[in-house]
């Protein structure tokens, strides 16, 4: 393979292996999204679920699938398309190695929702113990994770390759992007593996009677904030590196990206109590600890921020805006490219605000277990996040399939961002409304024997139903824009917008690349904010608790 000689199109092996991440994605993307629409109508007392299906089993499929299945599928296959793009098709052994992933993460998927679908897996998103699942759903969780792995040390060997074959050279940035958020998943991943091999399988198993329920949980949100990056990273590499490139512009500093993803990779870890601020059996001073590294993740957020509006303004400067603001109406707004990871940005200034809220011990106390918390996630994830791998998809998918995005597609992806953008106001509103009077998070349509604080969450309810139901037309469309750029558009040649850095930016310090250094200190952090609490969970554990099946 050379490597030295990176072409402007994708090799075709690396193609398919791409291509075939986004498949499994998009297929949880359509399931959990009937699941998402079926839970908003029995949520509002519209509907009620024939056959025997239950809500907090559609709840887990809608969670698993849309938070884990089609996050990771796409994540993965779209870094690997940022290595292949920037280094060169994969080595051999690398693709090789990916393929090895995606067959062992499509495993664990299918016999993951079998286990949801034959209804013993109930035990939603977050699996918390003492909800006990049949011990082959957590080992299908354990594939995906293992699969997800093998993916992850594909992109690290090929970026190796690439920085033994260019010694003293600074590495692209979309590469240095896409391992830096590989690194950071694989290290958050550990805290779930740990977890589901050594807890929650031999429990599930009966090789066990009980099982340390803190400990468990500590585990999962050790991995389970992190996860929230991993999902937001590629949006933000997306953002940083490919953005400028659509709207005529320049990356305003590598420099300055870069320091971004090491500092997300710092604070992003440790800060799993967070999550916990209600969970007994917790020194109130590692909570406090956690709380203070959780808002450190703040200052990379506002860097990204600035970064990007510095790019918009200089660009639209560059096309003659002259008044404040007038660069803004220089944007590509018609662009499908542009628009939907733009509104993913703007979406993320109110989801960013909720995250301060929900980090924040006093007013936590006011939200924690609400469907505010709900309506967050829906901000974050399923709008920032979804809306941006939306925008991706609309070239990234002609791009590899060797098909144009066409004016037509164009519209109708506009559409659907529109359509994505009102549906997620209306329910995501509601639940952050309906969540500050209180209405629970993780319930069925009940009335509480018609309590009047119940009865006032009953038309919230209903307005979250209608925003699902757009939402699902908006899904709707966008499997129609996907498979017409898959098989049906016209051939051609769709551009990979690689962005290219300011001639006038500072030169980017070659520490931003000492890879030892910053997985050294994470792990300090990581030792420090965790050791002496999982001792401690561990000499003084609560008594253990037997497996519990509530449906």
């Amino acid at each position: 393979m050379n490597l030295n000689k990176v072409s402007e199109i994708i090799d075709k092996r690396d193609a398919k292996l791409i291509l075939a991440h986004f498949f499994v994605a998009f297929t949880a993307l359509f399931l959990g999204a009937v699941a998402g629409l079926l839970q908003t109508l029995v949520r509002s007392g519209t509907l009620t679920l024939p056959a025997g299906i239950g809500y907090y089993q559609l709840l887990t499929a809608h969670g698993v699938l849309l938070g884990l299945i089609f996050t990771t599928f796409f994540i993965i296959g779209f870094l690997l398309a940022c290595i292949s793009r920037t280094t060169g098709k994969l080595n051999s052994g690398s693709l090789l190695s990916g393929w090895i992933g995606f067959m062992t993460m499509t495993a664990g998927t299918v016999l993951g929702v079998i286990m949801i679908l034959l209804n013993k897996a109930t035990v939603l998103y977050t699996f918390y113990a003492p909800l006990q699942a049949s011990p082959w759903y957590y080992i299908a969780l354990t594939l995906v994770i293992v699969g997800s792995w093998i993916g992850g040390f594909s992109m690290i060997r090929q970026y190796y390759l690439w920085k033994k074959a260019h010694k003293g050279e600074l590495s692209p940035l979309l590469s240095f992007m896409a391992i830096m958020t590989m690194l950071l998943w694989l290290i958050a991943t550990i805290g779930v593996a740990v977890s589901v091999l050594f807890q929650f399988i031999p429990w599930s198993f009966g090789w066990v009677e009980t099982i340390n329920i803190l400990l468990s949980r500590t585990l999962f949100w050790y991995f389970g904030h992190p996860l929230v990056y991993f999902w937001l990273l590629p949006a933000y590499i997306c953002w940083y590196a490919i953005i400028p490139k659509i709207i005529g512009g320049k990356i305003f500093s590598d420099s300055l990206a870069r320091m971004a993803f090491v500092l997300f990779l710092l604070f992003s870890i440790p800060v799993g109590f967070h999550h916990q601020l209600l969970e007994s059996g917790i020194s109130p001073f590692w909570k406090y600890l956690q709380v203070v590294l959780t808002f450190m993740v703040i200052v990379p957020s506002l860097m990204t921020a600035f970064s990007l509006f510095a790019t918009f303004e200089l660009s639209g400067r560059e096309r003659g805006a002259k008044s404040l603001f007038g660069w803004f109406r220089m944007l590509p707004w018609k662009d499908a490219r542009f628009f939907a990871p733009m509104m993913g940005m703007l979406i993320f200034i109110p989801a960013g605000a909720g995250g301060i809220v929900n980090a924040s011990n006093q007013l936590n106390q006011v939200v924690h277990n609400t469907l505010w918390v709900t309506g967050h996630f829906h901000l974050t994830v399923a709008s920032s996040v979804a809306l941006t791998f939306f925008g991706i998809g609309y070239w990234l998918v002609p791009h590899l399939t060797g098909r144009k995005l066409t004016a037509k597609m164009h519209k109708l992806a506009n559409l659907q961002t529109i359509l994505w953008a009102v549906g997620m106001f209306f329910m995501s509103g509601a639940m952050h409304t309906v969540g500050l009077f209180g209405a629970p998070r993780r319930t069925s349509y009940t009335t509480y024997n018609d309590h009047p604080d119940a009865l006032g969450w009953i038309p919230y309810e209903v307005a979250m139903a209608v925003g699902g139901s757009i939402l699902f037309i908006a899904i709707l469309l966008l499997m129609y824009v996907m498979i017409n750029l898959s098989w049906f558009a016209p051939k051609g040649v769709e551009e990979f917008p690689l962005g290219e850095v300011a001639p006038n930016a500072e030169k980017t310090p070659r520490i931003l690349e000492n890879w030892k250094l910053w997985i050294g200190i994470t792990i300090a952090l990581i030792l420090f904010a965790y050791t002496i609490p999982i001792i401690d969970m561990i000499q003084h554990a609560p008594p253990g608790s037997p497996g519990f099946k509530l449906w």
